[in-house]
């Protein structure tokens, strides 16, 4: 378990600077365009040969709200690609992990009555994220709105995918997500761009690459199978600890620096989040988690 649990802290973690390389000289659309139809294609392949191809074969309904969760989620990380061209991944990272206290104003919002320590995290988790988009001289405020903008998206997705009728096999779901992704960022992303692989470094693929291979399969699988075989609560706590992993690697790969404004504001984020994510997933231990649920991570 704790492999399969250090797996998804270090890649997931690890995404932002990912994302971070590619987009050094691949066009943002065309890079996220291109991952997700080949992870897509890598996911849809690895499904049939694990579980065999009965279980892509979804109703019309389960088809629809997958593609509209697929239309979100690959977008969140397409906005999050152009905005981390101005914004440090480690920011970048705290800002997206706020994902958790948006669902919990979306629960609100829909009838729901999440605990008052849930409540009360939001509250002062956006506080928070308030101190982080501050325009410090830094990172300009559009781009940071960007990622903000990027993280309701995620936000959005994540909640639709716990409330429509989705495909049962979390598999078939994100394959399903990420084709659906790919198909539309991809002409979106060669005829705005005028992409030229001539001119991609060395550096920007080995970025793209290892958020195909690793970030969007290797992390996936190995979440899911923690999903199956560890306490729920402790499987989310990737949610606060991925922003720790992509700080880290941030400094002492591309030497990002850290300032006092920051710093309170992850604080006040990451131990927000903490608390509303140990508050929602207490009353779920003992539940099965839904394949929508778990559809709702692409990395």
């Amino acid at each position: 378990m704790w492999v399969a649990l250090a797996t998804v802290y270090v890649i997931w973690g690890s995404t932002y600077l990912g994302i971070e390389l590619a987009g050094e000289t691949i066009p943002p659309l065309f890079a996220v365009g291109t991952r997700f139809l080949a992870a897509g294609l890598l996911m849809t392949g690895f499904t049939v040969w694990r579980r065999g191809a009965a279980v892509l074969r979804v109703r019309a309904t389960e088809l629809a709200s997958a593609a509209l969760v697929g239309a979100l989620l690959p977008g969140a990380n397409a906005v999050l690609f152009v905005a981390e061209r101005h914004v440090a991944t480690g920011l970048s990272a705290l800002i997206i992990g706020s994902v958790p206290l948006w669902v919990v104003l979306l629960r609100t919002g829909t009838g729901d009555r999440p605990p008052r320590a849930a409540l009360a995290g939001v509250l002062v988790g956006f506080a928070g994220l308030a101190l982080l988009v501050r325009p410090t001289g830094g990172a300009p405020l559009w781009a940071l709105l960007l990622v903000v903008a990027s993280s309701l998206m995620w936000a959005v997705g994540s909640f639709l995918s716990s409330r429509l009728p989705m495909p049962r096999d979390a598999f078939a779901a994100t394959s399903i997500e990420m084709l659906v992704g790919g198909a539309i960022l991809l002409p979106i992303g060669a005829l705005s761009t005028h992409p030229h692989l001539a001119a991609m470094s060395a550096r920007s693929a080995f970025g793209w690459i290892y958020l195909v291979t690793f970030g969007s399969i290797v992390g996936y699988t190995a979440y899911v199978w923690l999903l199956d075989n560890a306490p729920l609560g402790t499987v989310a706590t990737y949610a606060y600890v991925n922003p720790v992993v992509a700080i880290a690697l941030g400094a002492l790969v591309l030497h990002e620096s850290l300032t006092w404004t920051i710093a309170v504001g992850a604080v006040l984020v990451l131990a927000c989040v903490a608390v509303v994510v140990r508050t929602e997933s207490a009353p779920l231990e003992a539940e099965a988690m839904p394949a929508g649920a778990a559809a709702a991570r692409v990395e």
